[in-house]
């Protein structure tokens, strides 16, 4: 199970660094840079036992100051060089973090809305930011950093053996102490990383719904039972990271404990080599700064490979996103400029999940320009009618054509460029009243945006905000009311000027006063143009051609509104009669 996990964990390891492909030659240099360093940064403790064995105690001033001047244009070379490592690697990790944002972002807009309806979006979001932020750390501090302390770690044990095998030996007596010491040190951090990612994971997803639903947690008074349930994670995500911190506090002491002990042992038998003229009195000043130069990228590589571990565990997950291959098939060639508007359902069958059909054998038609109204019960599958419709979901049974031609036939953009709706819950982002209308498409003028708007009559309405159309809106509309979004997206679908225009309970939410305005621009939106409407009151479908009706998804009845009312214990009467024929009161 273990070679396994390793396997994976190489093959990971390659995914991960086969991001940095259009940087490759920024990585080649990283490496290089890497390479060069490790020999170079030795240089300085061999040069300081030069100085002293050949220059010092021989009172040569001219050498030592040359030699002086040598460690000092090394110094300069080094640390020129070790910034453009540095640099190189933060910017390689950067470049290849922010493509990799983009890729899981247009990924994310491309997946079918089934994978929203089961993942908490605090989830994607913790996907899209923090993991991709993880990986960055392999670039900047695991793989090309590992490799240079490595180098650095061989290095320096060669240039001590070419100084003193016997004082490299004893000086190395503590290295079991210090292997194990790393090995329970990696291991603990890796399980309490692992802890902090899963928590920060629920951290985020709580805090997302619950921040979006704060006016329900006030309304109905549950702060304090939500604060106790943030409050519980909370706690646990500060306890993982502080498991983390606990394991670097006890480690970083023990590796100096180590350290000095090696030191103390060195020091110990060199003093006496040194009297036995076995050892020079240069090696023993040198071998002090050999071993900080050995313990210390050892302490580090510990804590590198966690980092670099945590690393891939982000990217498996960043990685098991980019895999879901969750998509709508965009196989359609057909792209269209313009749509008759004819819409044919032809004996569909539809489940969300499995074999539990929520569109049952679900047949019907509606004729260019024509208006029809579905209207039915909570769950008889009106709203799944216009997913269907819009391609969010593909059928399991039967076919769906537009303008006598398959729904699977049409490119799904073009298709999508050629139908509107306007939802019940209307979303707008923060901007600019104008963005929020075009949606930051540059090819519709705020000309042509004043022109629908006055169609609509929501004209006059945006010229009283501050700023009128560049009065900016706060996230998903607070600052308007419910019936000024309302206006706002009737403008939004109307400025796109569809061929197929859907009302999915459009005017549930508007208060009566609101109610007239929101007709007429219904009637302005509908005109000339193949429309749905959707709705639970039956006032609001008056304009509607014919009007359907469904129960568990399947068709009860179809017909105009007269047609439908003549049918004695039909539906659809049933519905009228309990809107609109309520008994007198006494």
């Amino acid at each position: 199970m273990s070679q396994a996990k390793n396997k994976f964990d190489w093959y990971l390891l390659g995914r991960v660094l086969a991001l940095a492909r259009p940087y490759r030659l920024l990585f080649v240099a990283a490496g290089v840079l890497a390479v060069v360093l490790a020999p170079l940064s030795i240089l300085k403790p061999y040069l300081i036992k030069v100085m002293v064995d050949d220059y010092i105690f021989r009172a040569d001033l001219v050498g030592l100051a040359n030699i002086a001047l040598l460690s000092l244009a090394v110094l300069v070379v080094e640390v020129l060089l070790h910034y453009a490592f540095l640099y190189s690697t933060n910017w390689l990790g950067q470049s290849v973090i922010k493509d990799l944002r983009l890729s899981v972002f247009e990924h994310l807009t491309r997946l079918r809305l089934s994978y929203f309806d089961r993942t908490p979006i605090g989830t994607s979001t913790t996907r899209t930011i923090n993991d991709i932020e993880t990986i960055n750390t392999v670039f900047t501090e695991g793989v090309i950093t590992i490799v240079a302390d490595i180098l650095t770690v061989i290095a320096v044990f060669a240039i001590m053996l070419f100084t003193s095998w016997k004082l490299t030996l004893i000086c190395v007596t503590t290295f079991p102490f210090l292997i194990v010491a790393g090995y329970v040190f990696k291991e603990k951090v890796k399980a309490s990383f692992q802890r902090v990612r899963g928590e920060i994971a629920k951290m985020n997803a709580f805090l997302q719904e619950h921040i979006s639903g704060m006016r329900i947690i006030q309304i109905f008074n549950t702060e304090d039972r939500e604060m106790e349930k943030f409050r519980v994670i909370n706690r646990r995500y500060t306890k993982a990271n502080l498991d983390s911190i606990l394991y670097y506090a006890v480690f970083y002491p023990v590796v100096e404990l180590i350290s000095a002990a090696s030191l103390a042992l060195m020091i110990w038998y060199g003093a006496g080599e040194a009297v036995r003229n076995e050892v020079t009195l240069g090696a023993l000043v040198a071998f002090p700064l050999f071993l900080s130069m050995l313990f210390r990228p050892i302490r580090m590589l510990a804590d590198k490979f966690n980092t670099l571990q945590m690393g891939l565990v982000a990217a498996e997950r960043v990685f098991s996103l980019l895999d879901q291959r969750d998509f709508i098939e965009n196989k359609g060639t057909f792209h269209p400029e313009k749509l008759q508007g004819a819409v044919k359902f032809d004996q569909v069958w539809f489940a969300y999940q499995a074999k539990d059909y929520v569109i049952k054998d679900l047949s019907f038609s509606i004729r260019p320009g024509e208006t029809l109204a579905i209207v039915g019960s909570t769950g008889s599958g009106k709203s799944t009618i216009i997913n269907l419709l819009n391609r969010f979901y593909d059928i399991q049974k039967g076919h769906i054509l537009i303008d006598d031609k398959d729904l699977r036939e049409y490119d799904l953009q073009a298709f999508r460029r050629r139908i509107a709706i306007v939802l019940q819950d209307v979303f707008l982002f923060s901007g600019s009243v104008l963005e929020n209308i075009t949606l930051r498409d540059s090819a519709i003028t705020r000309e042509q945006v004043v022109e629908a708007a006055k169609m609509i009559g929501a004209h006059e309405f945006i010229e009283r905000l501050p700023g009128g159309y560049d009065y900016q809106v706060m996230e998903r509309g607070a600052t308007l009311s419910m019936g000024q979004r309302q206006l706002v997206s009737f403008v939004r679908a109307l400025v796109f000027n569809p061929d197929i225009l859907i009302l999915d309970e459009a005017t549930s939410s508007i208060d009566p006063e609101s109610e007239g305005i929101i007709q007429y621009a219904i009637e302005k939106l509908i005109a000339r143009r193949t429309s749905i409407i959707i709705a639970h009151r039956l006032s609001t479908i008056r304009h509607a051609s014919r009007v359907m009706v469904l129960a568990q998804g399947q068709l009860q009845e179809i017909g105009t509104h007269d047609e439908l009312l003549a049918i004695e214990g039909g539906h659809y009467k049933g519905l009228y009669e309990s809107q609109f024929l309520q008994p007198a009161p006494l």
